[in-house]
């Protein structure tokens, strides 16, 4: 791929090679990872990985990870294949559509599975000009799918986390149905005065825990926005700067 650049996540600590253009990870992925209960020696799949940040994130905040990242654009595949080893880390990124996964997948069952699934519905939205960013953003599988993918590989007792618009928190519950229990909602304000625009969605699988909502994080102090981030609140900046834990639960 030509016109790649590699932008600096946590602190400094990652360097991920991206596109100039098109679909670029930011903050999301970063959130996402924090919040995965992981050990060392856990399994972890990235059903969409794209370029590797997610995992990445993971990976730079717990130790030996067994890790694999699934996803269906091969210059995605290529690039995180190459932030791995760009970040001496060890893993495994496969190439192929989460609704027809291969059977060196569908033959394990992991600790931990993650995804940042499309956020936009084309039945209410505008189509990205860019074919990649379009798949990024609104794929080509209903968000149904990668629930059931997510939860088909999940091992018995295993989480399952993935983050998404908060407009579409009702149809993702509704997806999750009782296949997961103990499941935690942390909404994601931009500020304290303003409703919050995403959430994050975790679960066990065969727990017979609550529900809970969480309090929300708040990401931004004040009311108006800097562009150089200069106004994180204090938790954001612990996530994406020092590699900090998110803890769902409790």
């Amino acid at each position: 791929m030509s016109n790649i650049v590699a932008d600096a996540f946590l602190g400094g600590r990652l360097r991920i090679r991206q596109p100039v253009t098109g679909y670029r990870a930011g903050s999301d992925p970063v959130f996402l990872a924090a919040s995965v209960p992981a050990s060392p020696g856990d399994s972890v799949l990235d059903l969409g990985t794209g370029a590797g940040t997610a995992l990445l994130c993971l990976m730079a905040r717990v130790p030996d990870l067994a890790v694999t990242g699934i996803d269906c654009n091969p210059d995605h595949v290529s690039l995180a294949r190459d932030n791995l080893g760009l970040n001496r880390l060890a893993g495994t990124i496969v190439e192929a559509d989460i609704a027809c996964l291969p059977g060196s997948v569908t033959s394990r069952r992991f600790d931990h599975v993650m995804f940042n699934p499309p956020y936009f519905d084309r039945r209410t939205g505008s189509a990205s000009p860019e074919p990649a960013r379009e798949t990024s953003r609104s794929g080509e599988t209903g968000t149904e799918a990668w629930i059931d993918a997510g939860l088909r590989r999940a091992r018995p007792g295993g989480t399952l986390t993935f983050i998404q618009r908060i407009e579409h928190l009702p149809r993702m519950l509704a997806g999750v149905g009782t296949r997961l229990g103990g499941i935690r909602v942390l909404p994601m304000q931009p500020r304290r005065a303003r409703p919050a625009k995403l959430f994050i969605l975790q679960g066990r699988t065969g727990s017979k825990g609550r529900f809970r909502l969480l309090p929300p994080i708040i990401l931004h102090e004040g009311d108006r926005h800097h562009p150089d981030g200069g106004d994180r609140t204090e938790a954001a900046n612990a996530i994406l700067r020092d590699a900090a834990a998110l803890a769902l639960d409790g």
